[in-house]
């Protein structure tokens, strides 16, 4: 290990460092291996996390392990890269310095790849007591929940109770929300159904609540309809036009001045950027993102380039920047790549345009919708398309394999596979109380 740290370190190469290990600080890593570069990756996690099928972890379709991949088993084979897992605190473009937790580490060329977190639009509230799906960790989080509600309704002492332990509300109806009420709705026509005879699997009930007029708003009216369509078939309430306004573990309340009785909200409504303190001045406050200029470089800063969700950057078809979803950041990422190389051998760098490859989004068992230019479709053949297009952009074959198989026993049983409660889920209201009921003694 020193000597490759000694090597690493004694190359005559500009020293690149990347902030975020998702999908388009990955694909720079990768672009830049074996090029004239010293790579240097940050991440606070040791791990890739393929967040599309994080709702797949969440509802116990896969494992955790099915959708991460280490940082290290990607780099061991590139001999100019090497990879410190640490927290990133700021950056002091002066000095080029980025200050971690670990200590503070040089560069020549910075990416902040930071990726995107959940957005609550200010709301104070349902930011403490909502359930958030950006990491494995919140996934495993949602798992235990949902599966300690089905216990928990086996011991309520009326009906109330028992419908506020299987009252599920998901707010936001784009792809992560949709995909999340789906299965949600699979998982009560199976899982509840079948295993938790004791109770009457209609009193789950899956709302899903956003403020547009239709679901999946990105998508083609044909798609959007067929999307609507699907979830209702499967048994999903859906609340349009309105709002969720507050949330304090037990009640959910709206814009229209309803309240409803539900022990999880899972909030799937927005994301916003993560930004570094010390880059201030290209930031802008309306998308919590870095305005960047056509080439991805950070405006008002040398040598610093923003890329994926981080970054705002607008074409003539993108006013207002690109979508904040894998596709733009692999593109953004690989011509950067491109960019970096040509600049290393003194050519200027070229503008980039993004290519829209289309949007898809699975609702359920032979039901996804797929948008690509003008043709809109939908049912078994969007399915299909959806499972193929994730399986081939997993990292490393063995998660391939794992997603493959997990696929294929799940569909072939019928059963969500990995419904495990191995580190229980302590609501934090709960935790509260206790250390009230703590401090009075």
């Amino acid at each position: 290990m020193n000597i490759v740290r000694e090597r690493y370190e004694q190359l005559p190469y500009p020293q690149v460092v990347v902030i975020g290990g998702g999908f388009a600080g990955l694909e720079v890593v990768k672009g830049l291996n074996g090029k004239p570069f010293k790579v240097l990756l940050l991440d606070k996690q040791n791990h890739h996390c393929f967040q599309p099928l994080l709702y797949q972890v969440a509802t116990a379709s896969l494992s955790a392990d099915s959708i991460a991949h280490p940082f290290r088993t990607t780099i061991a084979p590139m001999p100019n890269v090497a990879f410190r897992m640490c927290s990133v605190l700021g950056v002091d473009p002066t000095a080029r310095l980025v200050h971690t937790d670990r200590g503070e580490v040089a560069y020549d060329i910075l990416v902040v790849a930071t990726g995107s977190s959940t957005n609550f639009f200010g709301n104070a509230r349902m930011e403490q007591e909502a359930m958030q799906l950006k990491s494995i960790a919140q996934a495993l989080d949602i798992r235990s929940d949902f599966l300690q509600d089905f216990e928990a309704a086996l011991y309520a002492q009326d009906e109330a109770d028992q419908r506020q332990c299987l009252n599920f509300v998901v707010v936001g109806g784009g792809p992560t929300g949709v995909e999340m009420a789906g299965a949600l709705a699979e998982i009560r026509r199976t899982v509840l159904k079948r295993e938790y005879r004791e109770l009457d699997s209609e009193r789950m009930q899956i709302w899903l609540v956003d403020s547009n007029d239709r679901v999946l708003r990105s998508f083609s009216e044909r798609n959007s309809a067929r999307a609507r369509e699907y979830l209702e078939t499967m048994g999903v309430h859906l609340k349009l036009g309105a709002r969720v306004t507050d949330y304090d573990g037990e009640v959910v309340s709206f814009s229209t001045g309803e309240r409803m009785a539900s022990h999880t909200v899972l909030w799937a409504a927005g994301v916003k950027g993560v930004l570094l303190p010390g880059l201030e001045s290209a930031m802008v406050p309306k998308a919590n993102r870095y305005a960047v200029d056509r080439q991805n470089s950070v405006v008002g800063f040398k040598d610093i380039y923003a890329l994926g969700d981080v970054a705002l950057m607008t074409e003539e078809d993108w006013a207002h920047g690109h979508p904040q979803v894998a596709p733009a950041a692999i593109q953004q990422a690989q011509w950067l790549v491109r960019n970096l190389i040509r600049s290393q051998r003194g050519s200027a760098m070229e503008p980039f345009t993004y290519k829209d490859r289309g949007s898809m989004a699975t609702i359920g068992r032979y039901k996804a919708v797929v948008d690509v230019g003008r043709i809109h479709i939908g049912g078994l053949i969007a399915w299909l398309a959806w499972m193929f297009v994730h399986l081939m952009a997993l990292v490393g074959f063995r998660n391939r394999l794992q997603v493959l198989m997990g696929w294929a026993w799940k569909y072939l049983s019928w059963r969500n596979t990995v419904r495990l409660i191995i580190r229980p889920y302590v609501r934090k209201a709960t935790v509260t109380e206790q250390e009230a009921a703590v401090s009075t003694r």
